[in-house]
């Protein structure tokens, strides 16, 4: 099956080929790069894998089209689309990030950093805040360029999931 995947500020989309080999054993192809993949379902949405010969385990939560992957104590967003979704997206011009953009917690915790302020110009893939969860920090990045209308961030403060933190538009 092919998918094609986008990290939040990327601007390209790179196709991932997902060939199941039997007995939890895939065969993965990412922009061209070929990984023999063993992969075990554990709980609450973790998987254990063996890569090539080297151990990861992985936390996915799905939101929709978008997947938060939890790897070595980073979390990185990614927008997931098998071939008939792009085509659709395509048909529609969707597939591009426009408009207003709520940057939200991607799970519970503290919010070490506010590295931007209401009104500022900021990048695609720039850092807005970090956010301490699960004792490892993650730095949320503008999922486009624009500017910063709304910060609900603060220094200190605790954040449930999905919590609104930053405003781009």
């Amino acid at each position: 099956m092919r998918y094609f995947a986008k990290q939040q500020g990327q601007k390209e989309a790179a196709p991932v080929d997902l060939e199941p080999l039997g007995n939890d054993q895939y065969r993965i192809t990412v922009g061209g790069t070929t990984y023999q993949v063993d992969a075990l379902a554990l709980e609450h949405g973790t998987l254990s894998m063996l890569v090539d010969g080297q151990s990861y385990n992985v936390e996915f939560e799905e939101n929709g089209d978008e997947v938060g992957v939890l790897l070595r104590g980073q979390v990185n967003r990614f927008d997931v689309a098998d071939e008939r979704r792009l085509r659709l997206r395509a048909a529609n011009a969707a597939f591009s990030v426009e408009g207003k953009q709520l940057v939200t917690a991607p799970m519970p915790g503290k919010v070490v950093k506010v590295l931007v302020s209401v009104g500022d110009e900021v990048k695609e893939g720039q850092g807005l805040v970090v956010v301490e969860a699960m004792k490892m920090e993650n730095e949320l990045k503008s999922p486009k360029a624009g500017k910063v209308t709304e910060l609900f961030a603060k220094e200190g403060t605790a954040v449930e999931n999905n919590a609104k933190l930053v405003v781009v538009e």
